[in-house]
């Protein structure tokens, strides 16, 4: 077994080969020369100074997995079953590829100083400086790594201006009005967010946007999204979505055989929400590992489909979300949005198919089970804040 990625979903996946049965040889190709290790805590506590890193604690040795870090894999040739790497030719009988998703950059910033992304441990290494010392900070995205990473600035002191281009905060994953209450925190902060703001040009000390206002910036932090890693798979034959994502089957195979795809880098087939779902998150690294080995391992195939799920520590609030949601679906709120806590659910023919929770991780407990079960609710039950999630059924029994 060879897999290449040496992230949450490499690890793991080595991990679950283990765990069920194999006893074979098994080989993880990281591209970092670092110990695995964990993605959340470097927009947190690494990135503050309160943590070294967040190696994986995991024995590698004592699994009897090989490690090869630094290995940069070039291309991968499935007739030979051989993968091209920097040292030369890798052989494998079945390949796993866990290679993760890599930061957009903003164009026209290569080589410009000061100018940051915050993906991997050696980004934020690069980064504790500039909290340390205080800089003025422009932040280029009002998404979940800028909010966070927004956060550990404002706690480290530092004047913080947000720009995003869209006219609010996470503009490509919630609605108008889930959104604007998030908005406010970030002038609860004390950080500047401007929406409908275009990065004209970034230059040594300053940011400039479309409209010629021009921001001093000691530094700029690019949080704008992030792509696949899998520009290493053209001319391979393993068929890639618009957005560079291996398209996985429900069993998350690829189009060629011996050929497994897991975590960021891989998109799937959904019958819980009827579309193929590229999910960006911890959760989706660590459980569809699970469903790799198993698949490579068992007489029976099985099937991955599950609630998405992921969190995010910002502004002193725990946000977490589970499921998935689409324009159509009906909006109910629990709670009063200008509060500590509430929460926000979505509807498609009165099942539960999504929840946002602020401050209320029963809410998100519950919830993610009557997702799992899909259970249809009662709307006017499911507004009150007071009634526990699980008890606004439509048949008023819990599951």
């Amino acid at each position: 077994m060879v897999v290449v990625g040496a992230g949450m979903a490499g690890v793991q996946t080595a991990v679950a080969l283990r765990e069920q049965g194999f006893r074979g040889a098994i080989t993880v190709l990281g591209a970092e020369p670092h110990q695995p290790y964990d993605r959340p805590p470097l927009s947190k506590a690494v990135l503050l100074g309160k943590a070294e890193g967040s190696a994986f604690d995991v024995d590698f040795e004592t699994l009897g997995v090989e490690l090869r870090l630094g290995c940069q894999v070039r291309g991968v040739r499935p007739a030979a079953h051989e993968l091209d790497t920097e040292t030369g030719p890798v052989p494998y009988d079945v390949l796993v590829l866990a290679t993760g998703a890599e930061p957009i950059a903003l164009p026209g910033t290569e080589g410009v100083p000061g100018v940051h992304l915050l993906r991997t441990l050696d980004d934020a290494e690069r980064l504790r400086p500039v909290l340390t010392q205080q800089h003025d900070i422009v932040v280029v995205g009002a998404g979940w790594i800028g909010a966070e990473f927004t956060t550990a600035a404002r706690e480290s002191g530092c004047a913080v201006t947000v720009v995003e281009a869209a006219d609010r905060p996470l503009a490509g994953v919630l609605p108008a009005e889930v959104a604007a209450p998030m908005a406010l925190w970030y002038a609860d902060s004390g950080a500047e967010l401007r929406t409908h703001a275009r990065v004209e040009r970034v230059e040594p000390g300053a940011v400039v946007l479309a409209d010629g206002t021009r921001l001093a910036a000691g530094a700029v932090v690019v949080g704008i999204g992030a792509r696949p890693a899998t520009a290493w798979l053209a001319g391979s034959g393993i068929a890639l979505g618009p957005q560079g994502d291996v398209l996985a089957d429900a069993h998350l195979r690829t189009c060629v055989a011996d050929v497994y795809a897991v975590g960021d880098c891989a998109s799937f087939p959904s019958a819980r929400y009827g579309e193929r779902l590229l999910v960006h998150h911890w959760d989706n690294a660590l459980q569809g590992p699970r469903t790799v080995a198993a698949n490579i391992l068992g007489e029976t195939l099985a099937a991955y489909d599950p609630v998405p799920y992921f969190w995010s520590e910002q502004f002193g609030r725990f946000v977490q979300y589970a499921g998935h949601h689409a324009a159509a679906d009906r909006l109910v709120w629990r709670g009063d949005p200008a509060g500590p806590a509430w929460t926000v659910c979505w509807l498609r023919e009165d099942r539960l198919v999504a929840l946002l929770a602020v401050g209320r991780p029963r809410d998100l407990a519950q919830g993610r089970r009557l997702i799992e079960a899909g259970r249809t609710m009662d709307a006017a039950a499911l507004a009150d804040p007071a009634r526990p999630l699980k008890n606004a059924t439509a048949d008023g029994e819990t599951p």
